[in-house]
């Protein structure tokens, strides 16, 4: 396997313009440089000081769930063969996704900094579900920018964050999709900066969300590290996976390891429908140098820099663009980033709900995926570990849609040859995919 020459860890921060190598940056209206900047002091002050860590803490273990289990999936394990397959059970907290840890951080923040009201951007809803648990639970006013698209196929969450107390505020702009929420969220935010924060979702965006974001999240690899040394006799997996879409659940996952030469850090982005530009969301295969959202990165584009439109039956993986971290990663060697289309993303989720009885987010089945592929050829005694980051509630009906266009069944099959799982698929109509909270 693959041996990394791991960076110095000062290598690994952010300088002071918030720019990974080439990438990253600070890239906002004028308006909002000084918000941005407020923002950053405070998080580097507050972050320090024991008294916020101690409240953060506090809540993520009492009120959120944490620390999540880390599960050994010995019937997926079972029907691969070869590699001993590891889940951290994400899916397990407070409102069902690794969207929480960053949710309560940054609104907790916001409160500290004296602001009143909160704002977020939601595709999926788990991030908008999260920003509305959080400001529910601190008394603070909460507006979720969502797309029309998105909120008809997301009755169910579009409903939770109004219980909730927050307003759900429709975005009929472009494909009305998260692309047009975050839109919509930094037009907010610059006519209101000065008694509201944007509590931004994943790991791009302008300086400092980036690494704030991941800091958050970073309690996902570290709590792993220490659980894989109880149950797996190592603190360090062979191979760890996640799926990528802005990349937050990733980052978290994959910050304990960065450092380890030894591990192989797999990011799975959608391969959507095939190869073609508009048909999927892998910026990795497809994408070019570009500015999106505060942040210079990989994105989706055409020949005129104008964002192209993409898809994946996953709606958190459906984004034009990928945290600047990542791609600094990816040049410097320390991630290797694959796809899975979304008949494999759906052949996943059938696979882990007949194998262990869990029912993952579709954007873990697209890490899912992966480890079908890798998981055969490695030696019994390796490791993968696997971030799954969400629940699969939210994508019942998705996985409905789509069963029904395909067949009533799908065959789960031993790679040795051995005796197949037919998996039935219930009837339905299928209605393709919409964007949602970049994972």
């Amino acid at each position: 396997m693959k041996v990394r020459t791991p960076l110095a860890a000062a290598a690994l921060e952010p300088d002071e313009g918030g720019r990974y190598g080439v990438y990253g940056g600070r890239y906002a209206p004028e308006t909002l440089m000084a918000p941005l900047e407020e923002l950053s002091r405070a998080y580097d002050k507050l972050r320090r000081k024991r008294t916020f860590q101690r409240r953060l803490n506090h809540l993520l273990e009492h009120y959120v769930g944490r620390p999540t289990p880390l599960y050994f999936a010995e019937g997926l394990t079972e029907h691969l063969g070869g590699a001993r397959i590891y889940l951290k059970r994400e899916d397990l907290l407070h409102t069902g996704a690794h969207k929480i840890n960053n949710a309560l951080g940054q609104v907790l923040l916001a409160k500290e900094m004296g602001k009143t009201r909160i704002i977020a951007e939601t595709g999926a809803g788990q991030h908008g579900v999260a920003t509305a648990t959080a400001a529910a639970l601190l008394g603070l006013d909460c507006v979720v920018y969502m797309g029309e698209e998105d909120m008809r196929r997301q009755r169910l969450n579009v409903y939770r964050m109004q219980l909730l107390g927050a307003e759900v505020a429709a975005v009929d702009a472009g494909s009305r999709t998260l692309k047009d929420a975050i839109n919509e969220a930094f037009r907010d935010w610059v006519a209101s900066f000065a008694d509201t924060h944007y509590v931004l979702g994943t790991v791009t965006g302008p300086e400092p969300y980036p690494r704030m974001v991941r800091q958050f999240h970073s309690v996902i690899g570290s709590e792993a590290r220490r659980q894989l040394r109880r149950l797996a006799g190592t603190p360090d997996p062979d191979v760890a996976v996640a799926c990528v879409g802005g990349g937050s659940n990733a980052m978290g996952l994959f910050s304990a390891f960065l450092g380890q030469p030894d591990v192989l850090l797999v990011g799975v982005e959608a391969g959507g429908r095939g190869p073609e530009l508009g048909d999927h969301a892998a910026r990795f295969s497809g994408g070019t140098l570009g500015v999106l959202h505060g942040a210079r990165t990989l994105v989706l584009q055409d020949e005129e820099g104008q964002v192209v439109g993409t898809h994946s039956v996953s709606a958190g993986l459906d984004y034009p663009a990928v945290g600047p971290e990542h791609v600094f990663l990816h040049d410097q060697g320390q991630i290797e980033f694959t796809s899975a289309t979304d008949q494999e993303a759906i052949e996943g989720f059938h696979l882990l709900s007949a194998t262990e009885g869990i029912l993952p987010a579709l954007e873990s089945a697209h890490a899912i995926a992966e480890v079908t592929r890798r998981a055969p050829g490695m030696d019994g005694d390796q490791v993968i570990l696997v971030n799954l980051s969400g629940r699969g509630d939210k994508d019942v009906e998705s996985v409905l849609e789509y069963d029904a266009a395909s067949g009533d069944q799908v065959p789960v099959r031993r790679p040795s040859g051995g005796d197949s799982v037919s998996v039935r698929r219930p009837s339905g109509r299928h209605s393709g995919s919409g964007a949602g909270d970049a994972e």
